[in-house]
C-alpha cells in the first residue's frame, strides 16, 4: 500500500462519453441524478457535455448551478477552435465560457491523419488552435483540462509530431495533459512505454505537470490501459460508470477504482464511499433503462457468485479462496447458487431461508430433487424463491396456504376499440372457504396475477404491497418447434425486498403460473419467519 497518499483525480464522462452509448438517451432529469449520484460517490470531476451544441446541454448547465455539490466540478466539454478564425469567433468556446463552470475540457487533434484528412489543415495551424483555445479559456478565468485526442495512435504515427502537440498544450496553460487512446487499439504494453516516455519527457525539462489518462474498451483493455497509465505516471483517470460510451464503451470506472484503491493503495475517492460502487451502478443502469451486466466484476450479481460445490466448501472455510476481495468492500454482496452442481456447502449457506437444521438425509434428499428437476429444465441459480418453497416441499415440511380448485383465462379482440382484453376467472380455497374472483390484465399473466393477489388479499393483506419487475421467457428445447418447453422466470418485489421464481412447461401460461404461485408462496413463507 505504499501509494496510499498518492491522490489520483477521477473525471467521469457518463453524462458525455457514456451518453454516446448506442440505445442511450439522458433527459436533463437523468443527467442531474447521475450528477447527484457521481458526487456522492466523491468523483473530482463530473464532465456534463457540450453548453453550445443543442437545447438539452444549455437546460443541463442551467439547471445544475441550482445543485450544491459537495465533492466534484461540474465541467463543460468542447473542442479547439475552428480553423483559420479566432477564438473570440468560435461559437463552442464562447459556449463554455458563458455556461458559467469553473473547468473546461477541451479536445484537439494530435493524429496528423486527422489534422490532414478530416480537419484538411496544416499542422502548424492545428498546433495554433489548440494554443489559442486553451489560452482564450485560461484567459477568461477557467481551469483547463486539455485531451489529446487519438494521442497514441498519432505518437506510433508521428511521435514529434505528438509531442510538440504535448508540448503547446503545456505551454498555453493547460493544468492536466489527458492522453487519450480514442479509437481503443493500444495494448497495455504500449500504453506503459508511452506514458513513461511522456512522463520522462517533461521530467527532464524540470517541468511539473499533472498527465491524464482516457482509455476506450474496442480491444477490451480500456480498464487494464489505464491502471497501467497509473502505475507509470498519470495522476487523472478519465472514465465512465458501467463503462458506457460510444463503440464498445470507455474505461469502466466500476473496475478501475476499486482496483486502484484496494490493490494498490491509491488515494482516488473517499475510502467510505466505496461501499457504494455497486448502488451507483444499479442505479445508472435503472436511468439508462439498460439490463445490468451481471458478469460485471466488483458490482456484478454474479462477480460473488458460487456455484461449484467445491468453491462454495472452500468459501464457507475462507472467503478468498475464491474471492479475490470482500464483496462488501464495494457494496456488493455472496451468492452461493443452487444448482444441480450443488453440494453440501451450497444448502448449508442457504439454511437461514429454510429456517430448519439440515442433516446429511435432509441434503442428499434436496440435492437429488434439484438435479431431477433441473435435468428437466429448471434452473434455480437465481430463484431463490422457487428452491425454498421445493425444498420445504422435498422434506415434507411444506404447508400450502390455499389450495386452487381451477383457473380460466379469457382473452377477447375487440376490433371496434381495437384492443385486446384478457380476463382471469380463479376459484381457490383459503382458510377453508371458497374464492371465487375475476379480474383483468395486460394479457394472461397479468391477469391471473391480479385474479390471486385479489382472492388473498383479505387474507394476507401484506400482498398488496407485491409488485411483479421482470419477466423472463427462455427456450429450453428449441429444436422441438412450437412444442418446445419454456422456463419462465419471476421477479418480484414487495418494499425494498426483491425475490425470484421459475417455473418450467410446455404451456407459457402454465409455467408463468407456476412461478407466480412460488412468489405468492415464499412470501408468505417469509412473515412465518419473521413471526417466528
Amino acid at each position: 500500500m505504499k501509494n496510499l497518499a498518492k491522490k489520483i483525480e477521477v473525471f467521469d464522462t457518463t453524462l458525455r462519453d457514456g451518453g454516446q452509448t448506442q440505445g442511450v438517451s439522458f433527459s436533463v432529469g437523468d443527467k442531474i441524478k447521475i450528477v447527484e449520484l457521481l458526487d456522492n460517490l466523491g468523483v473530482d470531476y463530473i464532465e456534463g457535455g457540450w453548453p453550445g451544441s443543442n437545447p438539452k446541454d444549455v437546460e443541463f448547465f442551467k439547471e445544475v448551478k441550482k445543485l450544491k455539490l459537495k465533492n466534484a466540478k461540474i465541467v463543460a466539454f468542447g473542442s479547439t477552435r475552428r480553423k483559420n478564425i479566432k477564438p473570440q469567433q468560435d461559437k463552442n468556446l464562447q459556449a463554455i465560457i458563458s455556461c458559467g463552470v469553473e473547468v473546461a475540457c477541451i479536445f484537439g487533434k494530435t493524429w496528423r491523419l486527422h489534422v490532414e484528412k478530416a480537419l484538411q489543415t496544416t499542422l502548424e495551424e492545428n498546433l495554433n488552435m489548440i494554443f489559442d483555445s486553451i489560452k482564450f479559456l485560461k484567459d477568461n478565468g477557467l481551469k483547463v483540462i486539455y485531451d489529446l485526442e487519438h494521442f497514441f495512435d498519432g505518437y506510433k504515427s508521428d511521435k514529434r509530431y505528438a509531442f510538440r502537440c504535448l508540448e503547446t498544450a503545456y505551454s498555453a496553460g493547460a493544468e492536466c495533459l489527458v492522453l487519450a487512446d480514442t479509437n481503443g487499439g493500444s495494448l497495455p504494453k504500449e500504453v506503459e512505454i508511452i506514458v513513461k516516455e511522456v512522463r520522462e519527457f517533461f521530467n527532464k525539462k524540470n517541468i511539473n505537470i499533472k498527465l491524464g489518462i482516457h482509455s476506450h474498451n474496442d480491444s477490451d483493455c480500456a480498464v487494464a490501459n489505464t491502471i497501467v497509465a497509473v502505475e507509470n505516471g498519470c495522476e487523472h483517470i478519465q472514465g465512465t460508470i458501467n463503462g458506457l460510451g460510444e463503440r464498445c464503451g470507455n474505461a469502466n470506472l466500476c473496475s478501475v477504482i476499486p482496483a486502484l484503491m484496494l490493490k494498490l493503495g491509491y488515494n482516488v475517492i473517499p475510502k467510505e464511499n466505496l461501499k457504494k460502487l455497486t448502488e451507483i451502478s444499479l442505479n445508472v443502469y435503472e436511468i439508462c433503462n439498460l439490463i445490468p451486466n451481471e458478469r460485471q466484476p466488483y458490482v456484478g450479481s454474479s462477480a460473488f457468485a458460487h456455484k461449484g460445490g467445491v468453491h462454495a466448501s472452500a468459501v464457507a472455510k475462507e472467503e478468498k479462496s475464491y474471492e479475490h476481495i470482500n464483496p462488501k468492500l464495494v457494496g456488493n454482496e455472496r451468492k452461493i447458487l443452487i444448482s444441480e452442481l450443488a453440494g453440501k456447502s451450497n444448502l448449508l449457506f442457504k439454511r437461514h431461508g429454510l429456517n430448519i437444521d439440515l442433516n446429511e438425509e435432509s441434503i442428499s434428499k434436496i440435492i437429488k430433487t434439484i438435479k431431477q428437476k433441473e435435468y428437466e429444465g429448471y434452473s434455480y441459480e437465481n430463484s431463490e424463491g422457487s428452491f425454498i418453497v421445493l425444498a420445504l416441499k422435498t422434506l415434507g415440511l411444506y404447508k400450502p396456504f390455499f389450495k386452487i380448485t381451477g383457473f380460466r383465462v379469457i382473452i377477447e379482440y375487440k376490433p371496434d376499440k381495437n384492443e385486446i382484453v384478457t380476463e382471469a376467472t380463479l376459484k381457490l380455497f383459503v382458510e377453508n372457504k371458497e374464492e371465487h374472483v375475476v379480474a383483468e390484465g395486460d394479457g394472461p399473466v397479468n391477469a391471473l396475477d391480479n385474479a390471486l393477489r385479489k382472492a388473498l388479499l383479505k387474507y394476507h393483506p401484506e400482498l398488496k404491497n407485491v409488485k411483479l419487475v421482470d419477466f423472463k421467457v427462455r427456450v429450453i428445447n428449441p429444436q422441438v418447434g412450437t412444442a418446445a418447453k419454456v422456463r419462465v422466470n419471476i421477479e418480484s418485489m414487495s418494499k425494498k425486498e426483491t425475490w425470484n421464481t421459475v417455473g418450467v412447461s410446455e404451456n407459457i401460461i402454465e409455467a408463468s403460473w407456476e412461478a407466480l404461485i412460488d412468489a405468492v408462496e415464499y412470501l408468505l413463507l417469509k412473515k412465518i419467519k419473521r413471526r417466528s
